[in-house]
């Protein structure tokens, strides 16, 4: 597997694990068409990758993935056409996640928003820099959290604290995401490598298989909640996106002002 044909990922070996890092076109590797459509093939090249027996996901540089593209929200708003099509894509994004036999890190280099967050917490092990931030607001861009934070959050902490956070979109400090058992291990930043190091070389360990088919199962109950919610979570995200205040709540974030919202 050459991984060579993507716009805004990167791929690198050491030894048996290969490292996919998210390479925007901005520098909180936010979500445009392009790495949309990188992101729905990415995880079915890795589990066919025979090189590789254990997955890092991060960011380039400060952030790990600040959620959408504001601008690619604008075209999105303007042509509602350009969002509805890439409904396959979004599911095969989680889908894929979740499908990988190959345990998979996430080294939560920095902020994890929106799409960012559900791609950092559907990997299996995350480990944060103390600098990192992490949440899903969605709601404060007019949007349903529609792209698989429904699927995960509530699993992760708990349907209480989970639809708090989905619906007022706050965001947590990497410590606090790790008092709620939101995320794995947090440490310095000069530390993340070693520590990623440290829990990649315990997993590679192990017998190949009994570590893949174990994890294998284990999604078993993801895989099967991602099959019930997707359709319905992708449809009423489609909906708001047509919505008064959708428009209003990312032409407000674009002019950075208050925005006006109506109900609407």
């Amino acid at each position: 597997m050459s991984f060579k044909s993507y716009e805004r990922i990167s791929v690198t070996r050491n030894g048996r694990i290969a490292t996919v890092t998210l390479t925007g076109a901005n520098p909180v590797n936010a979500v445009d068409a392009a790495m949309h459509h990188d992101l729905a093939r990415v995880f079915l090249d890795a589990q066919d990758d025979t090189e590789s027996d254990l997955i890092i996901l991060t960011g380039a540089g400060r952030a790990f993935c600040a959620g959408g593209d504001t601008s690619w929200f604008k075209t999105q708003i303007e042509d509602p056409a350009t969002f509805r099509a890439i409904g396959p894509e979004a599911k095969r994004i989680i889908t894929s996640l979740l499908d990988l036999e190959k345990p998979i890190l996430c080294r939560l280099n920095g902020a994890a928003a929106g799409l960012g967050a559900t791609l950092a917490l559907l990997c299996d092990v995350i480990i944060a820099s103390e600098r990192a931030i992490i949440g899903d607001p969605h709601v404060k861009v007019g949007l349903v959290a529609g792209d698989g934070g429904a699927v995960i959050w509530p699993q992760l902490i708990g349907f209480a604290r989970a639809k708090e956070l989905l619906m007022t979109g706050d965001l947590l400090s990497a410590q606090e995401a790790l008092a709620l058992g939101l995320i794995n291990h947090v440490v310095a930043p000069e530390q993340l490598d070693a520590k990623v190091a440290e829990v990649a070389g315990k997993i590679l360990g192990n017998p190949r298989w009994a570590v893949r088919w174990t994890k294998t199962i284990a999604n078993i109950p993801l895989r099967v909640l991602a099959a019930q919610i997707n359709e319905a979570a992708m449809g009423y995200e489609l909906l708001s996106n047509m919505t008064a205040d959708r428009k209003e709540a990312v032409a407000a974030f674009l002019e950075k002002r208050k925005p006006n919202l109506t109900g609407e």
